[in-house]
């Protein structure tokens, strides 16, 4: 089932017989268009055949279109597949229940068949799709069959590319997820910022606050439901924590003598490493996810912030100047064995560790700007990933091999982009999504 209340569109999944594909088409209409600027050579030629049309054949046919875009829009930008475009005329026959003339769909460069069939009915959308490796003539898995309302219609496309990126390259899938962010308006005497969720691609935009105070630093819960951001409504920046469906807010620190912010939860969802400052001093602290009980990790006259949970939850990655300058330290959960791991030239902010726990990204600055880069949890291997020069505040998708994060170039307003582990860039076009401080949440169920 995926989506456990109102506001995640409910689909059903289940095991499918043989299924056939809809129309090619790649223009994506909405806020978000992801375009690779970097080539991929290795990239996987897919090709989707004519979705069928079931029930209410006339939407149905409408929306099969659209399904067949966004998926392929998604795994385009992955960087892993290209799309095989072709007038449907041009391509072979096919059924939704016959067999794969696999002879005939080698004569064309795809590598990928991928199948389907749309029906609509009692407001409800069902698509069917299957997946075949055309050079070997076998399916690739079991077919599927997802259901959903018709405002969810989008999440079908994204999970039907999930089950693609998955199956073909053995990697996590993330087309199926969402992203927080603050987003900007305004001008600038009066700039407001408000903490938003939006489908991956941009889409689906939900505002959880209401721009009237600062606000920073959104981080999705593991579960999905709910967000935990900064907030300046007290006077005095404090955290709270929102329910996505339900709009719920429930504040998790409340000491007016001191400053909460840069917070994030352990894996489990049971923890938060934040930073407080009192007294003119800032360190980590944690606390359980009530806020009940909240313990101290540093201590000192340095500046100790933007602490992240390794995914074990034994260990957190943490902003420290103890050494003259901001630099990254890894210390066990407990606040013991800190150690230093960035040694190289710049200064170092913003880190956060991998769901898969190799890797720790960061924003690093130096003399040509803010860049993204990413180390292993001891310092070793330190690339970095995007050009710069305004790039900062990385986040993980699901599986970790993307990393989405917020550019700004000069006075231009800043813009959410994304970056592989392989250097390859994308960003947004058409419209854009104008936001800063992108945290990207777990896949859907």
């Amino acid at each position: 089932m995926i989506g456990r209340r109102g506001f995640l569109a409910g689909i059903s999944a289940g095991a499918l017989l043989p299924a056939v594909a809809p129309g090619p088409a790649r223009a994506q209409s909405g806020p978000l268009r992801i375009e690779i600027f970097d080539g991929v050579d290795s990239a996987i030629p897919i090709v989707f055949a004519p979705f069928e049309t079931r029930a209410g054949a006339e939407q149905a046919a409408a929306l099969a279109a659209q399904i067949a875009s966004v998926a392929a829009d998604d795994l385009i930008s992955s960087g892993r597949f290209a799309l095989y475009e072709a007038a449907p005329a041009d391509l072979p026959g096919s059924s939704f229940d016959g067999p794969v003339a696999y002879s005939e769909w080698r004569m064309t460069e795809a590598e990928l068949l991928i199948t389907g069939a749309v029906a609509v009915a009692a407001e409800q959308v069902t698509l069917q799709f299957r997946l075949f490796d055309i050079f070997a003539g076998q399916p690739l898995g079991d077919g599927m069959q997802l259901q959903a309302p018709l405002s969810g219609w989008r999440r079908l496309a994204h999970k039907l590319a999930d089950q693609a990126l998955a199956r073909i390259t053995g990697e996590q899938p993330y087309f199926d997820s969402r992203i927080a962010f603050v987003g900007r308006s305004g001008d600038q005497t009066s700039p407001q910022r408000r903490i938003g969720v939006m489908d991956y691609d941009g889409h689906n935009v939900k505002w959880l606050s209401d721009g009237e105070h600062l606000v920073l630093a959104p981080r999705i819960s593991p579960d999905g439901q709910s967000v935990m951001f900064t907030t300046y409504a007290s006077g005095v920046p404090q955290l709270v924590v929102v329910d996505v469906e339900t709009m719920t807010r429930r504040q998790l620190t409340t000491n007016a003598l001191a400053m909460s912010f840069a917070a994030r939860m352990s894996a489990d969802g049971e923890w938060i490493a934040f930073s407080r400052e009192t007294d003119g001093n800032t360190d980590i602290w944690v606390m359980d996810r009530g806020g009940v009980f909240a313990r101290k990790l540093t201590s000192g006259p340095s500046i100790d912030t933007a602490p992240s949970w390794s995914p074990d939850g034994q260990q957190i990655v943490f902003e420290s100047d103890r050494s003259g300058s901001p630099q990254l330290y890894v210390m066990a959960a407990d606040g013991s064995n800190p150690r230093r791991i960035s040694f190289q030239e710049g200064r170092y902010g913003a880190p956060v560790w991998s769901p898969r726990g190799d890797l720790i990204a960061f924003t690093r600055v130096g003399e040509d700007g803010a860049r993204i880069g990413v180390m292993r949890p001891d310092g070793s291997s330190e690339r970095m990933l995007s050009t710069g020069p305004g790039d900062e505040s990385p986040s993980w998708a699901p599986g970790g091999r993307m990393i989405v994060f917020g550019r700004q170039v000069g006075r231009e307003p800043e813009t959410l982009n994304f970056v592989d582990l392989a250097g390859r860039t994308v960003q947004p076009g058409g419209e854009g999504i104008l936001g800063a401080e992108p945290y990207w949440g777990p896949l859907l169920p």
